[in-house]
């Protein structure tokens, strides 16, 4: 990644590893801005965030299902973000985020404690986080959901909604209500972006043809297109680090 941007995740262990999939920090220690593409990965980010441009904000990110517009990471600018999986959605937050697909929603200053202070020191941010989701998760959660995930997450969206329902025994009227009312997406849609995911994976070390369950080179380089707005070829080439995600993925 470009020595300017300084980039930092840590993974939650069980039982937080069910409802988050990372916390992580970018700091942009340059005096220019850095520009930046977002690409669409199926987890929800919350974030924490301040420049020497803009002030201290709490914002919500929902799920993307197109590669975002792009954007100039600001100078001297630092986030710390907590990126949840799916269930966090009704058993962490309490709420849906079907009103923000490919958007996000401004929080109260001091949702759940955050405040600017909490910048200072990502270790401390992420043992403050851990508590604070910890404190919040429920006793128990409806096993239809979790097994519904757990597959979901363990085949990265290589499943039919056919073999889900049949799996958790949940129809697929059902299961797609519960995605779209909660999610804003559906669930064979949310499995579409979690195999592009999946492909940033390969695409990071260079493999540019289909690893996981595309039907064909065709199909895959179509899907990579209509997520990243790129052919595979282009997208690994990451010219300026401007897709983050992927630059993530290289270093690691």
């Amino acid at each position: 990644m470009d020595n300017d941007l300084h980039y930092r995740f840590i993974k939650p262990e069980k039982p937080l590893s069910e409802f988050v999939d990372s916390f992580w920090c970018l700091h942009n220690q340059s005096d220019s801005g850095k520009e930046t593409i977002g690409l669409p990965d199926g987890r929800i980010d919350l974030f924490l965030f301040k420049s020497s441009e803009e002030p201290f904000r709490i914002v919500l990110i929902g799920l993307g299902t197109l590669p975002h517009e792009q954007a100039i990471i600001p100078s001297n600018s630092l986030m710390f973000s907590i990126s949840f999986k799916l269930p966090a959605v009704e058993y962490v937050f309490g709420n849906t985020i079907s009103d923000i697909i490919n958007s996000g929603r401004l929080l109260p200053e001091h949702f759940w404690g955050f405040a600017e202070d909490d910048l200072q020191d990502f270790d401390l941010f992420v043992q403050k986080a851990t508590l604070k989701i910890q404190s919040l998760l429920p006793n128990e959660i409806d096993e239809r959901k979790r097994k519904l995930f757990e597959l979901i997450y363990a085949t990265k969206g290589a499943i039919t909604v056919k073999e889900l329902s049949e799996k958790v025994f949940w129809t697929s009227r059902q299961i797609n209500r519960y995605f779209n009312q909660q999610f804003g997406i559906s669930l064979k849609a949310y499995c579409t972006v979690l195999r592009f995911r999946a492909s940033l994976e390969h695409i990071a070390q260079g493999k540019l043809f289909p690893e996981e369950n595309f039907s064909d080179q065709n199909h895959f380089i179509k899907e990579i297109k209509k997520f990243s707005g790129v052919a595979p070829k282009e997208l690994f080439k990451n010219k300026n680090d401007r897709f983050i995600l992927l630059s993530s993925l290289i270093k690691k």
